[in-house]
């Protein structure tokens, strides 16, 4: 029986500092959608905020693919000041309140008038994780402290007041990592967007496998290999970029 491993193996992958590594240039951002959401499993996301640093390894992702994309935020060319950002150019944070309880965050991929996204659902904790703890609760096992988006959120204190951060400069960045064979990258349907009909079984979630902290839903497909069209979704363990 195979061992999932613990988030402790991401302190390890990341290297003694993970924190010196390069940040993720602009040109990471541009590719397809899909691509730019497999090469983000095994980065990290870094928030160093008032509080402290805090920062984990990229573990769970999922695509949402601009216009003809019924799950994304931008389905049919909807453009509102809430998803404005969507609209810009990639490498920046995409943010929004859900539920009235939860943020969750989102990479923007492609060039301005291209409005996709990418929807961070699940990370390892690498640095800070007593700050982590006081922002989750003490009680909660590592492995769950970045587990669904608006936990990730909670976790590593991003909020709305990042909404269009640029992930190369500021406070939220991204940097690079090795990437992750495709042998250990499963997919499957994205969770909560049965709303978006057909789209809804398109297989544009992305997880590590074998990692303790991607959400707990359908056996993921093997090999994440290309695929079709969709969305972004929100909440704790919720949907994103509609």
């Amino acid at each position: 029986m195979k061992r999932r491993h613990a988030p402790t193996a991401a302190r390890r992958a990341a290297g003694a500092d993970p924190l010196a590594a390069a940040v993720l240039p602009a040109s990471f951002y541009a590719p397809p959608t899909l691509r730019v959401a497999r090469g983000l499993l095994g980065k990290i996301l870094v928030h160093r905020s008032a509080a402290g640093v805090t920062a984990g390894r990229i573990v769970e992702v999922e695509a949402y693919r601009g216009p003809a994309d019924r799950a994304a935020h931008t389905a049919g060319g909807r453009r509102t000041a809430r998803n404005e950002v969507m609209w810009g150019a990639g490498g920046h944070l995409y943010v929004y309140f859900t539920y009235g309880m939860h943020h969750c965050c989102n990479v923007v991929t492609r060039a301005a008038g291209l409005p996709e996204a990418v929807l961070l659902r699940a990370l390892e904790p690498v640095v800070g994780i007593p700050l982590m703890r006081r922002r989750r609760g003490r009680d909660v096992p590592e492995a769950l402290l970045c587990r669904g988006p608006g936990n990730l959120c909670r976790a590593m204190g991003i909020g709305r007041p990042l909404n269009g951060a640029a992930l190369g400069v500021g406070p939220v960045v991204l940097l690079d990592a090795p990437a992750i064979p495709r042998r250990r990258i499963a997919r499957s349907p994205r969770i909560g967007v049965a709303y978006a009909g057909p789209d809804a079984e398109l297989p544009w979630r992305f997880t590590v496998r074998d990692s303790v902290a991607i959400s707990a839903t359908r056996r993921a497909r093997a090999p994440a290999g290309g695929g079709r069209r969709r969305g972004l979704r929100s909440g704790a363990g919720g949907r994103a970029s509609r």
